[in-house]
């Protein structure tokens, strides 16, 4: 699904309209929580950048109640929590994760719940089944050396990306969901099955370097010099690192993937409530503004990420939105392509 300004206007309008009640946490909930007393979060966010500063800010708004974190990639923590429910030890209440809940969605283990903020995110960013709701977005596109390749002569388009003079010059991550995986997943879905793999098929003959690491580390390998061009890196990642001097910049060369963070309440969450405020909070126009104080980029349309030009709204670029379904059905055989085409 596309996201833009217009969606993001829209739904900003609609949400300065509703009422507080639903725009503040409900007393009831909040006295309920600080009877709890903690809230266990399993999370993939970064600790010292994110998870920090927003189980901080949220201890000072709800004093009584304690904030615990496990911090770990998605697979690892899907797997703790299927573990922990098959030995009747269930330690969390809320996790989060690109990829972490269908297979806990699957499992029966993920409690049907959106916090009453969930009203202020168009539905691209919510499951249907109300079991996810997104908390910040990515954004994987291109990023370039600007010593090697002079931003006016960069490539626009994907048909760019065939011209003869980027043969071996260009490279992504093997990872299947920020790297070689979303990129060719994304051009499928914008050009069909047939003409997507005939794009493929032309640009396996560029010789992209497939390199077995995450796309942070083929970006620093671009901006050392060791390639051009990587494709399907973060976009704030490139802005991060030009900020202290490196000579990188991103593109804005549609489609853009978007795979999204989402987070979750579990069913049988040994601190339901304290679980529902921390869900609540974290998607709270103060949640949001402390995930781009940190320079992630928030999903609350009309939250404006710290460097404005990341976000579709911003930009002015559209993205593919891939929540994390949409990555587990067909990961597998986009991974197949790549490696049919590019190994």
């Amino acid at each position: 699904m596309r996201i833009g300004s217009l969606v993001a206007s829209a739904v900003l309008a609609w949400c300065l309209h509703m009422p507080a009640s639903c725009r503040a946490a409900d007393a009831a909930l909040i006295a309920a929580a600080k009877k709890e007393g903690r809230v266990v979060w399993y999370t993939t966010l970064i600790v010292n950048q994110a998870i920090r500063p927003l189980a901080k800010a949220f201890e000072e708004k709800y004093p009584g109640i304690e904030v615990r974190y496990s911090r770990a990639d998605s697979g690892p923590t899907a797997l703790k929590i299927l573990n922990e429910a098959r030995a009747a030890r269930l330690q969390a209440d809320v996790f989060d994760g690109t990829g972490t809940v269908p297979p806990l969605v699957r499992a029966g283990l993920v409690a049907a719940y959106l916090p009453p903020t969930a009203a202020n995110y168009p539905p691209a960013l919510k499951d249907p089944d109300g079991h996810w709701i997104c908390t910040n977005l990515y954004f994987l596109t291109p990023g370039i050396n600007t010593g090697l390749i002079p931003r006016e002569t960069a490539p626009r388009t994907l048909q760019d990306l065939l011209n003869p003079k980027w043969r071996g010059r260009i490279a992504w991550s093997s990872n299947p969901t920020a790297g070689a995986g979303t990129f060719i997943g994304t051009v499928l879905r914008r050009l069909g099955e047939d003409a997507g793999l005939a794009y493929l098929r032309s640009l396996a003959k560029q010789q992209i370097v497939s390199v077995d690491a995450s796309s942070r580390a083929v970006l620093d390998q671009v901006i050392t010099g060791e390639y051009a061009m990587a494709l399907d890196i973060f976009n704030h990642h490139a802005v991060l690192s030009a900020a202290k001097g490196a000579p990188v910049d991103w593109l804005k060369l549609e489609p853009v993937a978007a795979p999204i963070q989402v987070a979750s309440l579990l069913k049988d969450a040994p601190h339901p409530n304290a679980g529902k405020l921390l869900l609540e909070f974290l998607t709270s126009e103060e949640g949001q503004r402390i995930f781009a104080a940190v320079d992630y980029l928030p999903a609350m349309p009309g939250i404006a990420a710290k460097v404005p030009s990341l976000k579709p709204d911003g930009g002015g670029f559209a993205a593919d939105i891939l929540p994390p379904e949409v990555l587990a059905q067909n990961t597998d055989h986009w991974m197949m392509i790549f490696k049919d085409l590019f190994r």
